[in-house]
């Protein structure tokens, strides 16, 4: 009779749980999408373990080093999850050079050797080689950052950067990858003007910024639908954008050009079927957003890169299939004849010759 009692108890406290969760209100107001058949891991995106060859610097001195910038001496700098700015000297010496108190992310070098930096939390930043920190921007047109995300520098100085999300902050970018809705833009800071300006607005997770090599337009990851768009700056379509690349093998976050003109692009997970099925639908979406982080898919341990042509073509893949070596792969930065890979989560930098990839080689 006892245990008959507990067990209507513990049946009551159950239907009360699951009630308060149907019934509490969702984060999100999410909505449907039919998302295209991921392309198959074959030809050029073969599996591979070229990600395996290479170095790791600053293993376990680093967490979260979610993009990589190098300056003229071939010093290494990262932002890292605790908000500091980490420095990996040639010698493997790594030291704290300063913190934003915020999340830095994207970040380059000028022409006048300051750095400039996506800060998720703090919006775009300047920072002097002496250290002295500034903030450039932290909204355009009347509208704050939610989560500025890269940057990158054309020649006449003018900076390209990404504002991902506009409703939701960095750690909950997977309530916006589930509401799939666009509050994502692509955006340009002049200092003529000291201003930021919108020019793409309505984006699914505006992602990685590079400007081309002729300076002629930018690129911008739509992460969400699996594709980068081209903005042209100048000539005939100055103002225009359109498609570079589409139905992606995973969902692309940072990417940049090297010298030869390629578009390395940073894939920090594959294709998952159980996000792609969730996407039709939203009720599923709404449910799913409630639950904690731990509850929520997590992706695949994997690691990727492609390089891109001029065309938007895939001409090769770098894989780690296991995950072990690198993982989660945020960023690549050409310099120097390398490849430097940063991660959002993991506690180490890769570093891998272009001469070690089959079919390349050059300076970057």
């Amino acid at each position: 009779m006892q245990r008959m009692k507990w067990l209507m108890v513990g049946l009551l406290v159950g239907f009360l749980l699951l009630g308060s969760f149907l019934f509490a209100p969702s984060p999100i107001d999410s909505k449907a999408w039919q998302p295209p058949a991921p392309p198959p891991l074959t030809g050029v995106l073969a599996p591979n373990e070229r990600l395996r060859l290479a170095d790791l610097l600053a293993q376990g001195q680093v967490t979260g080093p979610e993009d990589t910038a190098v300056n003229a001496e071939g010093v290494v700098y990262t932002g890292t999850a605790s908000g500091d700015i980490v420095r990996i000297f040639p010698d493997g010496r790594v030291d704290t050079w300063l913190s934003t108190g915020g999340r830095p992310l994207g970040m380059a070098f000028d022409v006048h050797g300051n750095l400039i930096v996506a800060d998720a939390w703090k919006g775009l930043l300047e920072i002097t080689p002496d250290g002295k920190l500034t903030v450039l921007a932290r909204e355009a047109q009347g509208t704050l950052f939610g989560f500025t995300d890269d940057v990158a520098i054309a020649g006449d100085g003018r900076i390209y950067f990404s504002d991902a999300s506009s409703r939701f902050h960095q750690p909950d970018y997977r309530l916006d990858l589930l509401e799939m809705r666009p509050h994502g833009r692509l955006l340009r800071y002049s200092r003529k003007t000291g201003k930021a300006e919108v020019l793409l607005g309505n984006l699914y997770f505006a992602n990685g910024v590079a400007v081309s090599p002729g300076g002629d337009y930018v690129l911008v990851n739509e992460t969400w639908k699996y594709r980068i768009l081209r903005y042209w700056i100048r000539g005939p379509k100055a103002g225009q954008a359109e498609v570079f690349a589409d139905n992606l093998p995973g969902f692309p976050d940072n990417l940049a050009f090297d010298r030869e003109g390629r578009v390395w692009v940073a894939f920090p997970s594959l294709r998952d079927e159980r996000v792609d099925t969730m996407h039709r639908n939203p009720w599923l979406k709404d449910l799913v957003a409630k639950l904690p982080d731990a509850l929520k898919p997590a992706p695949r341990e994997y690691g990727l890169v492609v390089a891109y042509d001029r065309e938007g073509q895939a001409i090769v893949s770098l894989h780690d299939t296991r995950g072990t070596h690198l993982q989660e792969i945020t960023s690549v930065t050409p310099h120097g004849g390398y490849l430097y890979f940063g991660s959002l989560h993991n506690d180490r930098v890769g570093r891998l010759p272009l001469q070690a990839i089959p079919g390349l080689g050059g300076d970057t």
